[in-house]
């Protein structure tokens, strides 16, 4: 079965690069210093592997596309998987820490996600969730010139959209689709997998968000 991302790589490397400073320092932020083995769900082309690292844990990479792992072991020499991240080839308690980072749009099981990376996760370890915020962009949202939104009430129909009237021409989501976790479903998802949620937060890129972050935890 072919993944979503695959053939895209080089254009999506280049698209999502151009913007990737801003993540790369809340990152560094969120995650805080640690140590013990980080797994990077989704990591696509390999972009956040240094920064994750740089906080003094060692990380692992996971993807369902090898399209895009060719680029991240290109770039990086972190351990690099395909997979399913709803079906981790891991043993429970692996990992100290697991990042999620924009792949909430981009799996159809956002709470099944959680609770493989929650089984992943030793007791009282950390996961950092990054990505769209839902109530703010996603296919019923409508951008205006002035980046003021007009938000339909398609945001009530969860699941797949491979298509909207609202997206940009030749964007990501016009080329691969997205999923929507409406925000209820999205912290809820926490809940059920067990995880213990410490913050939440709007980082700041412009007056309406379009980032929400959320660091949780595995009951001990």
């Amino acid at each position: 079965m072919t993944a979503r991302y695959d053939g895209q790589a080089e254009w999506y490397d280049e698209y999502i690069g151009s913007n990737a400073g801003a993540t790369i320092a809340d990152l560094g932020d969120l995650l805080g210093p640690g140590e013990g083995l980080c797994l990077d769900l989704g990591c696509g082309t390999g972009l956040y592997l240094d920064v994750i690292r740089s906080t003094g844990r060692t990380v692992v990479g996971l993807d369902r596309s090898g399209d895009q792992l060719r680029l991240a072991r290109s770039r990086d020499g972190a351990p690099l998987l395909q997979g399913d991240a709803t079906d981790l080839p891991f043993a429970g308690g692996t990992f100290d820490a697991v990042t999620a980072l924009w792949i909430s749009t981009d799996i159809g099981d956002f709470a099944g996600l959680l609770k493989e990376a929650a089984r992943v996760l030793r007791p009282g370890g950390l996961l950092l969730f990054y990505g769209v915020h839902p109530c703010f962009n996603g296919p019923h949202i409508e951008t205006r010139a002035d980046e003021a939104v007009i938000i339909h009430p398609t945001y009530r129909i969860k699941g797949w959209h491979r298509s909207s009237p609202w997206w940009r021409k030749g964007g990501v989501r016009e080329r691969v689709g997205m999923s929507h976790v409406p925000l209820a479903d999205l912290i809820n998802a926490f809940i059920d997998a067990g995880l213990v949620i410490d913050r939440v937060y709007e980082p700041q890129r412009r007056p309406i968000p379009f980032v929400l972050a959320v660091r949780a935890f595995r009951r001990d």
